[in-house]
């Protein structure tokens, strides 16, 4: 006997990803296109943003990490893993194939100063901001 996990809405999800394949559609965070999509926490400071993804299983130098008009991308595979021989049951919850996350980032970021490192499975994306331009009093002369 085997067992057998039920989703009700994937084929529901299916047929959406399939409609908006047919007509190009493509949402922030390219779910629709990708395989799977990391999940992630952003946080935000008063100098920075900070976003961390969770990719374990995935070399950090391996991940593309872009800026681009304002968009951030974090795009990268993460392989299938070998089959072995002579399993009679297996139940798989890794995704595993092309993932792919975009980010729009406000006015405010500084992008020639955006940093990327990864550390046991958590690729970490520092974001810092600008600074802003400070109030000044302007002296009135005759």
């Amino acid at each position: 006997m085997s067992i057998t996990r039920y989703e009700p809405w994937a084929l529901h999800r299916e047929l959406l990803n399939e409609v908006n394949r047919l007509f190009g559609a493509n949402d922030a965070s390219s779910a629709a296109t990708a395989d799977w999509v990391p999940p992630v926490d952003i946080e935000e400071y008063a100098d920075k943003f900070v976003l961390y993804a969770d990719v374990p299983g995935i070399e950090p130098s391996s991940i593309d990490v872009t800026l681009e008009k304002g968009v951030l991308t974090l795009a990268g595979t993460r392989e299938q893993p070998v089959e072995h021989s002579g399993i009679e049951r297996k139940r798989s919850e890794r995704a595993s194939g092309k993932f792919l996350r975009r980010f729009v980032l406000p006015d405010t970021v500084d992008s020639d100063n955006v940093t990327a490192s990864g550390k046991n499975g958590v690729l970490q994306v520092i974001i810092p901001k600008r600074p802003q331009a400070q109030p000044r009093k302007i002296a009135v002369t005759n």
